[in-house]
């Protein structure tokens, strides 16, 4: 966790984070702005530690390269050390991620990665397997049998559906694209669907980085989706590396 501890230690790259909480999805050019006394590279070089702690991602649209808050390991510092110290301020650090206003389509809404201790094989079966997935996302089972144009659907133990979609394409254990239709609040329900993109990447060392791309949220699912894919993801990795769900 020592990149994440020095990459906040600046307040250059806090304010930074700030401007990104408010709105993501930045290119440099909008980022240089909120430091009118710093250059252009400097502030480059300010988004470089930024990425190599992974708390800004960066996604190419078209000719523009943006940059995105990437709120997972926040939420794995909190686990590792504020919620026993401070449960107050889980609430305000897991909220960290939300959208003041809808971006354009050709640019993802977030994209979050995390780095996990497990060989990609094993991180593609905890996606499309059910067994794995009421482990560390919300206790739903996952049922699809992972084939261009099926649906997929992520049930509660009793049965009620919170969630549904469809497979657009599927390149086990590297890519897996599909829309996601939540159906666990009404407003959200109304919304429609968001697309999802899953990337799998092999590391050194056993590591595999674990990416997703979301895109196509509107008003209320902006609003909840976010923080839901930060504990999502942050369980996962909890599952994968110790056998146990992530505690709630």
């Amino acid at each position: 966790m020592a990149p994440i501890f020095r990459a906040l230690g600046d307040p250059s790259r806090r304010e930074l984070l700030d401007r990104l909480y408010e709105r993501d999805g930045q290119t440099l050019g909008e980022l240089s702005s909120y430091l009118p006394s710093m250059t252009r590279f400097g502030v480059m070089r300010h988004l470089d530690v930024l990425e190599d702690a992974s708390l800004v991602i960066t996604r190419r649209a078209g000719r523009e390269k943006r940059h995105y808050l990437n709120a997972v390991p926040i939420r794995l510092v909190h686990d590792r050390w504020i919620s026993k110290y401070a449960e107050p301020l889980v609430a305000r650090i897991s909220a960290l991620k939300h959208h003041l206003e809808e971006t354009t389509p050709m640019t993802p809404d977030h994209v979050y990665a995390i780095y996990i201790k497990a060989d990609p094989e094993r991180v593609w079966r905890a996606l499309v397997d059910g067994n794995e997935t009421v482990g560390y996302y919300y206790g739903t089972r996952v049922t699809s049998d992972w084939r261009p144009g099926s649906k997929l659907t992520y049930a509660y133990p009793d049965g009620s559906v919170a969630a549904d979609g469809e497979v657009v394409a599927a390149d086990p254990p590297r890519r897996l694209e599909m829309t996601f239709h939540a159906r666990w609040d009404p407003k959200v329900d109304e919304e429609g669907p968001v697309t999802q993109v899953w990337e799998i990447e092999r590391g050194e060392g056993g590591i595999t980085k674990l990416s997703v791309t979301t895109s196509g949220m509107k008003d209320e699912t902006a609003r909840q989706f976010p923080g839901g894919m930060v504990l999502i993801l942050s369980g996962l990795k909890s599952l994968l590396e110790t056998g146990a769900p992530l505690a709630a």
